[in-house]
């Protein structure tokens, strides 16, 4: 997968991709020394050019403008999520929609391919009237593309296909005489098993750029495995610009041509090639002699029809934006229903609030108000008391195995990742994997600092700002306590002065006034301390909810937003490529 950019963003910059030099159709061609230009042939026509800043798919409308302006969109909104090869073919849809749709649209452009010894040659030759392309037994003999058009204007389009000029033709008949093939170019290409690798290549070069595509086979190779499965199976989709001919049928008995003709679209259905039969849409199939010209006619006038309904540009590139399609369904379509749901969020906030010590810190909190009510509302003999043995402990505790340990880290950096891992998991589970990868990245990013943020976090709750707040009673409480201390004095004084006879003698008072201090003191603390039983638990409650708060707003804010963004920006280019994928039946029109 390609590296995600360090920076996020929504997704929405990418919205909109500058466009790409378009094609260029030059003014000069070459031309052969031995023949004149044509002037019918070379000129272009009026409307062959096109305004260079035309919008993507500009000579089309319908739902094929919306599927070519959503493919643009998906590729803008996937190239820092997807590697560049997997986006390759859609660009390259995108760029040959802008170039054909910058040149003719009255021209339909069709080639011929074949096998060696096929006859698609003489195919070509029959249609023209006149010897064009050589024919004969000596193998290959087509070595590079030669064009055929019955009508000016088609320039632009011969430039695209990089058919010099010394290799365009005209028919015989030309003109008017063949009115239903005004419009029509036809490209004799080179064997496409050709022993020398230049000729299939430049086979498969072409076969990328024309409209629509004569296949021509013959009785004896007509099921040739690298036909099918080089180029039948894998432009099965382009079935509607497809036109599969079983020439020499006159080498055939009546009987044998309709069985290998049977067997062909059997081959073409194994293929997933849909057949134009009972007036569904799909691939042409017919049978006919190149050579004694049975068979001819028939697909004179169908490629007149086809010719004229001018569609074939729009259903070709239909087809290749449903191929592109297919190709990048894998990493577009997610099993299920993908995302962050509440409970994840929820849980994630849960473990981070473990890691923080959320719990530890509410209890501390809640120690800290309650030994806070013992300060204030204890007898002051027991502080006392216990001043001492703190002192005590703290003076006589000599053995290092007695010391108290070493405090541990606020947060557990393990529980954090853990976390981390965990939501991001969560997140991507169902995601096509490079979605899922940058959902994990980006989760990963945010946690980079977290465990250090949250440390923070527990530090500052781990020291408050000052005392817990007191409640209302606590004044009442401190006076009623300083009135039983004073009245244990106030009995001592009482008590020493009869022993001493300064006071008449009465031992009885002066206990009782004595005793009800004694008593009433430690009364007083236990009241109090089971009166702040609620408050400090609240006020514990609160201060692990503010924590547990705080831990979640971080987690939220450098985990769970961006890992957010990257789904959001899944659902963008999901509900684009729902539009690309989503075929009509009138979608080229």
């Amino acid at each position: 997968m390609s590296t995600v950019d360090d920076r996020w963003d929504d997704g929405l910059i990418a919205r909109r991709v500058a466009g790409r030099p378009s094609t260029p159709t030059p003014d000069d061609h070459d031309h052969d020394p031995g023949r004149d230009p044509d002037p019918a042939v070379d000129a272009p026509e009026d409307g062959e050019r096109r305004d260079p800043g035309l919008p993507v798919g500009g000579a089309y409308g319908g739902s094929l403008r919306v599927r070519l302006d959503a493919l643009h969109e998906l590729v803008g909104l996937s190239r820092a999520r997807l590697e560049t090869e997997t986006l390759a073919e859609a660009g390259r849809v995108i760029d040959e929609a802008t170039a054909r749709s910058r040149l003719s649209n009255r021209h339909t452009v069709v080639a011929i391919a074949g096998a060696t010894g096929s006859g698609k040659s003489t195919l070509f030759n029959t249609l023209a009237g006149v010897p064009v392309s050589e024919t004969g037994l000596r193998r290959p003999t087509t070595s590079a593309p030669i064009a055929l058009s019955w009508s000016e204007g088609a320039a632009g389009l011969l430039d695209r296909l990089a058919v010099p000029g010394r290799l365009r033709r005209r028919p015989l008949a030309g003109g008017a005489a063949d009115a239903d093939l005004q419009g029509l170019v036809l490209i004799d290409l080179p064997d496409h098993d050709s022993a020398v690798t230049a000729h299939r290549d430049q086979v498969d070069r072409v076969l990328a750029l024309v409209d629509a595509v004569i296949w021509v086979v013959d009785p004896e190779k007509y099921a040739d495995a690298a036909l099918h499965e080089r180029y039948l199976r894998p432009l099965a989709g382009h079935a509607e610009i497809t036109f599969v001919v079983l020439n020499q049928i006159d080498r055939l008995s009546t009987e044998a041509a309709d069985l290998v003709l049977d067997d062909l679209r059997r081959l073409l259905d194994d293929d997933g090639m849909a057949l134009g039969e009972h007036g569904e849409p799909g691939a042409t199939v017919l049978a006919l002699s190149a050579l004694t010209g049975e068979g001819v006619g028939e697909l004179r006038d169908l490629l007149g029809r086809f010719v004229q309904d001018r569609s074939a540009p729009a259903r070709r590139l239909a087809a290749d934006v449903d191929a592109a399609a297919r190709r990048l369904r894998p990493v577009y379509v997610a099993d299920g229903r993908p995302g962050l749901g509440e409970r994840s969020r929820e849980d994630f906030a849960a473990r981070l609030a473990v890691a923080v010590g959320a719990t530890a810190a509410g209890e501390a909190a809640e120690r800290a108000w309650r030994r806070n009510a013992n300060r204030a509302c204890g007898t002051p003999w027991l502080r006392l008391w216990r001043w001492y043995e703190r002192t005590r402990d703290h003076g006589s505790s000599t053995d290092p195995r007695l010391e108290s340990p070493a405090e541990e880290e606020p947060t557990a950096r393990q529980r954090v990742e853990q976390a981390v891992r965990i939501v991001s998991d969560e997140a991507s589970r169902g995601l096509p994997a490079p979605w899922a990868q940058a959902v994990r990245e980006a989760a990963e990013r945010g946690a980079e600092g977290l465990p250090e943020a949250l440390d923070g976090l527990a530090v500052e709750a781990g020291e408050p700002a000052g005392r817990p707040p007191r409640p209302a009673w606590w004044p009442a409480a401190v006076l009623v306590q300083a009135s039983m201390t004073l009245l244990q004095i106030f009995g001592a004084l009482w008590l020493l002065g009869q022993i001493i006879g300064v006071l008449e003698p009465g031992l009885l008072p002066p206990v009782l006034v004595m005793l009800g201090g004694i008593v009433g003191g430690p009364l007083v603390e236990w009241a109090c301390a089971a009166a702040a039983k609620g408050p400090a638990r609240r006020y514990g409650d609160e201060a692990e909810r503010g924590l547990r708060e705080a831990a979640a707003a971080c987690g939220r804010a450098r985990v769970l937003d961006p890992v957010a963004a990257e789904l959001m920006r899944y659902r963008e280019v999901r509900e684009q490529y729902v539009r690309v994928s989503t075929t009509s039946p009138h979608s080229h029109r």
